[in-house]
This record gives C-alpha cells, sequence and structure tokens, in this order.
C-alpha cells in the first residue's frame, strides 16, 4: 500500500567522508584478486585514508615516551603511529561507520592507513611534495578541512526558540496530519496483491466482492473478522485489517485520498487502487503530536537557518560567476539514422 520508502538523507559534508570507501573495502577485502582488482582497490583505500590523515594532521600529537595513555600502536621502519593518532582518523568517519573500524574492522583500517603512511613518506623522499599537482590535490584538501570545520562551527552556534519551533509546527498542521486506519483488499487478476491458489476474480468480480463485504460490515459485521477471512492484504489481514498510523503521501494516491477525505468511523465507498478494490475505514485522524515531530522541526529550521547563513555569506562577498563558462550546454543532437 505505501508508496515506497524515502530516500535516505546524504551524507552532507563531502572530502573527510570520502574515507568511507576505504571501511568498505576493508569490509569486502578477500584474500585473492587479480592484478588489477588489488591495484584498484589499494588505491581507493590509500586515497580515503589519506583523506582521513590530512583532515587530522593539524590536530596530529606530536612523538612522545610511551605511556600507557598514548601507546604507540603501530611501527614502521623509522616511524610510528599511536594509538591518539589512530584513534582521531577514525573520529573523521561518520558515525555509522565509527563503530565497525573501532571494533572488527579496526586492523583492516589500520592496514590502509599504515599504508598511505610508509607511501606518503617515499612521496617525501621522492620530492613528490613540491610536486604542483599534489600541492594543489593538497591545497583543495586543506581547504575542504578548514570549511568543515568551520560549517561544524556555525552548525554548533545555531539555536531555535520555542515559539519557533510551535509556529513552524502551526503553519504546517496540515501536512504534518496522520491517520489511523484499517482495510480489506480484494485483489483482482493480475494485481501485486494476488495470492497464489485463490480463484482470480476479474475487476468487476473483485469490485463485486468488495461492495457486499462493505455492505456487510455497515450492516454491523465485524469489520476485523472479515479482513482476517477475506483480505488479499495479508499482513494487515491478519491483524484485523490494522494499517497503523501513517501521514500524508506515504499511501498511493487513491488510498491517500480516501483516508484523508472520509469521515473518522466511517466505512467509505470501496475504493480502487492498482492493487485491487478496498474497504477502508478511518479510526483517527489529526495532526501529528508536536512531541513526535519536534527533532524534524528543530532540524529543518536550523537547516534553513544555516542556508541563509551561507547565502549571506556570498551576498556580502558579491561573488559572481562567469555566465558564458557555466552556460547549460546545448543539448545533444540526436544521431541521424540510416
Amino acid at each position: 500500500m505505501r508508496s515506497g520508502p524515502c530516500p535516505p538523507e546524504g551524507l552532507p559534508l563531502p572530502g573527510i567522508n570520502a574515507v568511507v570507501p576505504s571501511v568498505v573495502e576493508s569490509v569486502n577485502r578477500t584474500t585473492h584478486h587479480s592484478g588489477e582488482n588489488v591495484r584498484k582497490q589499494f588505491a581507493i583505500g590509500l586515497l580515503c585514508a589519506f583523506t582521513a590523515i590530512a583532515a587530522t594532521a593539524q590536530n596530529t600529537p606530536k612523538p612522545a615516551p610511551a605511556d600507557t595513555a598514548d601507546p604507540v600502536i603501530i611501527k614502521y621502519g623509522n616511524g610510528e603511529i599511536r594509538k591518539s593518532e589512530f584513534e582521531a582518523a577514525i573520529a573523521t568517519l561518520p558515525a555509522e561507520y565509527q563503530g565497525y573500524v573501532a571494533g572488527a574492522g579496526k586492523r583492516a583500517f589500520a592496514e590502509d592507513y599504515l599504508r598511505m603512511k610508509m607511501l606518503a613518506a617515499e612521496a617525501e623522499k621522492n620530492g613528490l611534495d613540491k610536486d604542483a599537482e599534489v600541492q594543489a590535490q593538497l591545497q583543495l584538501m586543506r581547504a575542504n578541512a578548514l570549511a568543515t570545520a568551520q560549517l561544524a562551527r556555525l552548525e554548533a552556534g545555531i539555536t531555535v526558540s520555542d515559539a519557533e519551533v510551535q509556529a513552524a509546527y502551526d503553519a504546517r498542521k496540515s501536512e504534518l496530519e496522520q491517520a489511523k486506519a484499517r482495510h480489506i483488499l480484494i485483489a483482482f487478476k493480475g494485481s501485486p496483491a494476488a495470492q497464489p491458489g485463490k480463484p482470480e476474480l476479474t475487476e468487476e468480480q473483485a469490485k463485486a466482492k468488495a461492495d457486499e463485504l462493505r455492505a456487510k460490515i455497515v450492516a454491523g459485521a465485524d469489520f476485523a473478522e472479515i479482513a482476517k477471512n477475506e483480505s488479499d492484504d495479508l499482513g494487515s489481514g491478519s491483524r484485523g485489517g490494522d494499517l497503523g498510523s501513517f501521514g500524508k503521501g506515504q499511501m498511493v494516491p487513491e488510498f491517500d485520498k480516501a483516508v484523508f477525505e472520509n469521515k473518522v468511523g466511517e466505512v467509505g465507498p470501496v475504493v480502487r487502487t492498482q492493487f485491487g478494490y478496498h474497504i477502508v475505514q478511518v479510526q483517527e485522524r489529526g495532526a501529528a503530536p508536536m512531541t513526535e515531530v519536534r527533532p524534524s522541526i528543530e532540524k529543518e529550521l536550523k537547516d534553513k537557518k544555516l542556508q541563509d547563513m551561507l547565502e549571506g555569506m556570498k551576498v556580502a562577498a558579491k561573488a559572481t560567476f562567469d555566465d558564458a563558462y557555466f552556460a547549460t550546454p546545448p543539448a545533444a543532437t540526436p544521431a541521424a539514422s540510416n
């Protein structure tokens, strides 16, 4: 019934978070690969680990006498990596990956980290740190790390008042409306909900059956019992047709319209969707309680304030763009058919 899950939110900050593929590579790493695949994996892991190092370089503690508080955890040649440095690199990962890298993936991530450190040291010996292209990349990574830090500082300073949250809630009450409903589905031939082994019904037959069952319910038959025995939505049917609570736009359009227009308690007219014919009863309807939606409202308000601040920075800087350079390229001309 639901039209599908919302797309996940993307990670907001580039650059530092680019270390994620290194973790993924560590998760998926196998013992044997072709030479080409090994080179590709290795390059990705090193690039991502290098991004993490660039992000933490300024805060990396200088070598100090070994102690229990910050022990050396990796030694190589004339170099060493202390616990504080390694954990600072882990801290640059998005929260959803930190748990894995701090646990089962710790050694695999350390392997990538060590390879990066050794290659970086060799690169400096060979003077690659003076290479113009490398210098440009380092400058970009430094700018990105600084921008990320400044963005975090701006976000930390943004607050929203109770009055702002209440005003936003009041303005969006119609959007925040949700309903609790139950239904009985009678599927027709070709429906995604059609049950194997049950007689196939034409659209006319399915509607006639739904109308007949609705009439019984209106006359006093038990909705839940009929749902358990007749509904082709087996999940909700086992619960007496109960769909729980949901907001506007979460169901397919025809069903959504009926739920948010029918009177509460009424068994409305049969509704057709691509799944079949539905007998629908709205049990409750109203705006989602403030306690439930407050976190999302606060986030939206903070995001809006942050966006306004960033836009204000651009305006204050009197930024301009070369329209000729950034013009939309003309559409490609279709190749002539022979």
